[in-house]
């Protein structure tokens, strides 16, 4: 199933704010993103009908297992790009802005040789944390 770049950036945002917080509901999300609670209320209504996430009774969001796997996959991507970008002497606010664009639409293989080359020059064979 294709997700859109706006499904996968409410992904991630769930991930980070429950690694920051231990908790989500859809206020913070609006409050992280700059998005009006609308905007989010309908968001989270089409990830929670396409099986992204789950809303408990309290409104406390949490990532199912194929919405954890895809903010996972772009929240990895966005460090290791916005590391990588870092690296080469972008400023980390730059770089961080740029991972963000780039982390949607780069391939599979582009991105996979970005991560291999970082990791063999950059960063000492480190994986992405």
């Amino acid at each position: 199933m294709e997700i859109h770049e706006s499904a996968e950036d409410y992904l991630e945002m769930i991930l980070i704010l429950k690694e920051r917080t231990g908790q989500v509901r859809s206020i913070d999300i609006a409050t992280e993103m700059n998005y009006s609670k609308p905007s989010i209320s309908v968001a989270m209504r089409k990830l929670r009908e396409n099986g992204y996430i789950e809303v408990d009774k309290d409104g406390f969001i949490t990532l199912t297992k194929p919405g954890f796997e895809i903010a996972s996959n772009i929240y990895s991507r966005h460090k290791m790009l916005t590391r990588f970008f870092t690296a080469l002497g972008v400023n980390e606010k730059t770089a961080a802005a740029d991972a963000c664009k780039v982390e949607h639409d780069l391939s599979e293989e582009t991105y996979e040789k970005i991560r291999i080359y970082a990791g063999d020059h950059l960063f000492n064979g480190a994986e992405d944390s």
